[in-house]
C-alpha cells in the first residue's frame, strides 16, 4: 500500500490539461520528484506502481495560513493529528502561525518548531515569525521562515501592533514579505462598548468586529506596503469594502487570500452553528461572500487558505465572549472547493491555481504547485465522482468537529503523494512518512495568472 523508496509509477490518472480537458496519463516518479507525463507505459522501470483507478491527479494544496497549536495548546492540535488531518485532506505544505505558547518570536522559538515537525509531520512545513513591539531586529534575521506575521487586531498579548508609529517602523525595516491580520483594534473596542447590551451573543462577533475594522487595517497595510514598496500578504479577506478598496489600490507586490468559510459562510450560520461560527476576522454577509467570489475570479484576491485554528467543543460551548474564535478547515478545504468546481462557480484549473500554483508563487516555494517534471512529487488523487457527507467521526483533527458537518462534498482525497512517497491512501496513513522543511526563494517575483 505504501512506498518508502520515493520511487512510484502513477498509471492512468485522470491529468487537468491548460485547456481544462481531463486526459489519462501515467506519471513517473523518481527521488521524490516527477520524471516523466506519458501516455506510454514504462512501469518496468519504477519499484512501485500505484493504479489511479481514473481518479484525477492534482498538485497537492498548500495550505498558507494555520494554527496547529503546538508548542503549548496540543489539547486542540498538534503537529501528528493536524499533519494527519492534511494527509487526508490532500494538504502536502502548510505554513503555520507564531500564536502558540511559546510565541514563535526568535529563533530559537522557530528551530524548535522546525524540530517538533521533522518528527512529527507527515507533511511539509514552513513558519511565520511573529512581530512584537521587541523583536525587529530578530524578525529580519531568523531563518528559514514564510514571512513576518504582524496582528494588527482581534489578538492580545506580545503579538498585537495596534500601533501605527511601530508598524510604520516594521514595515521600513528589513525586505521579507509581512502578512497581515488586518482589523482595526481601536474600532474593535469602540464597537464593544457600544454594543454592550447584547454582549453575551455569539452573533454580536460580527458586529462587533465589523467591517469598518477589517476595511481600516487593510487600508493602512496597503498604505504602508506602497510607501516602502514592501512585499505584503492580506491574510482571511472578508469584506465586500476590502475587494473594492483593493481593485482601486493594489499593486504587483501585495497578494491576498480568501478563506472557503468567508466565500460559503454568513451571518445565518450563527443560528444553527452558535459559536462553532465565531472566528476573526467573522463571518459577514450573502453580498460579501458574492463580492468575495468575484474578487477572487477577477484575481484581485490571489489565493485561499483555511486559517485552521481548532479549538475543543467544550471551549466553544462557553458563553460568548468567553467561547474562543476559530474553526477547523484542512480536511475539508479542497473537498469543499472541489465541490463548487463540480457544482459550475468556479472550474477545476482555478481551484488547482488558488490552493497550489499561486500559494507557491507568492511565497517563493520552487518546485511545487504544479504537475511537470523536475517539479517535487506532492500530489493528490481524488474522487470527483461520488459524495460523501463531512462526519465528525471521519475526521483526524484532535478538535474533532468541521463548520462544514453534514455537506455532501464531492472531490476527497483517496492517495496523497508528499515528496514521492504515499503518505495517504483511502483510509491509511503511512506512520514512517515525514515531511520536509520548505524552502522559500528571495527576490521571487509573483504574477497572479488570472
Amino acid at each position: 500500500m505504501f512506498n518508502h523508496d520515493q520511487n512510484l509509477w502513477i498509471h492512468q490518472a485522470q491529468l487537468l490539461e491548460e485547456n481544462g480537458i481531463l486526459r489519462p496519463y501515467n506519471i513517473g516518479i523518481k527521488a521524490g520528484k516527477i520524471t516523466t507525463i506519458t501516455t506510454e507505459d514504462d512501469r518496468h522501470e519504477y519499484t512501485h506502481i500505484l493504479d489511479a483507478n481514473g481518479w484525477i491527479l492534482l498538485p497537492g494544496v498548500i495550505d498558507p495560513q494555520v494554527h496547529f497549536r503546538e508548542p503549548g495548546l496540543e489539547h486542540k492540535e498538534d503537529l501528528s493529528t493536524a499533519s494527519h488531518a492534511c494527509a487526508r485532506g490532500g494538504v502536502t505544505s502548510f505554513l503555520e502561525m507564531p500564536n502558540t505558547r511559546p510565541l514563535t518570536t526568535n529563533q530559537a522559538t522557530l528551530d524548535d518548531k522546525l524540530q517538533r515537525a521533522a518528527q512529527k509531520s507527515l507533511v511539509n512545513y514552513g513558519f511565520f515569525i511573529g512581530a512584537t513591539r521587541d523583536n525587529l531586529a530578530a524578525i529580519n534575521q531568523v531563518s528559514p521562515t514564510c514571512g513576518i506575521k504582524v496582528f494588527m487586531g482581534a489578538m492580545h498579548g506580545d503579538l498585537l501592533i495596534d500601533d501605527a508609529e511601530y508598524l510604520e517602523r516594521i514595515f521600513a525595516t528589513g525586505d521579507r514579505l509581512i502578512a497581515v491580520h488586518a482589523e482595526n483594534q481601536q474600532r474593535i473596542h469602540q464597537r464593544r462598548a457600544q454594543l454592550a447590551d447584547r454582549y453575551h451573543l455569539p452573533e454580536i462577533h460580527s458586529e462587533i468586529q465589523d467591517e469598518q475594522a477589517a476595511l481600516q487595517a487593510t487600508a493602512l497595510a496597503v498604505h504602508l506596503a506602497i510607501k516602502y514598496q514592501r512585499r505584503l500578504h492580506i491574510l482571511h479577506l472578508s469584506t465586500a469594502l476590502e475587494v473594492e478598496f483593493l481593485r482601486q489600490h493594489k499593486r504587483p507586490w501585495i497578494t491576498a487570500e480568501v478563506t472557503p468559510q468567508h466565500l460559503l459562510l454568513h451571518r445565518s450560520a450563527y443560528h444553527q452553528l452558535g459559536a462553532l461560527a465565531q472566528m476573526n476576522p467573522p463571518l459577514r454577509t450573502p453580498h460579501d461572500n458574492q463580492v468575495l467570489w468575484q474578487g477572487l475570479k477577477e484575481g484581485i484576491i490571489d489565493f485561499m487558505a483555511t486559517d485552521h485554528a481548532p479549538h475543543t467543543l467544550a471551549e466553544k460551548a462557553r458563553p460568548y465572549p468567553e467561547s474562543p474564535s476559530g474553526m477547523p478547515g484542512v480536511e475539508t478545504l479542497l473537498p469543499v472547493m472541489l465541490t463548487q468546481a463540480k457544482a459550475g462557480q468556479c472550474t477545476l484549473n482555478q481551484v488547482v491555481n488558488w490552493l497550489s500554483t499561486n500559494v507557491a508563487a507568492a511565497y517563493g516555494i520552487a518546485n511545487k504547485g504544479k504537475i511537470a517534471p523536475g517539479y517535487d512529487a506532492d500530489l493528490v488523487l481524488v474522487d470527483w465522482e461520488h459524495y460523501h457527507p463531512v462526519r465528525r467521526e471521519d475526521l483526524q483533527t484532535k478538535c474533532g468537529w468541521s463548520p462544514f458537518e453534514g455537506w455532501e462534498l464531492t472531490g476527497w482525497p483517496q492517495v496523497t503523494i508528499v515528496g514521492g512517497q504515499i503518505v495517504y491512501n483511502q483510509g491509511q496513513f503511512n506512520e514512517q512518512a515525514r515531511g520536509k522543511a520548505l524552502q522559500f526563494l528571495a527576490d521571487t517575483i509573483y504574477t497572479n495568472p488570472t
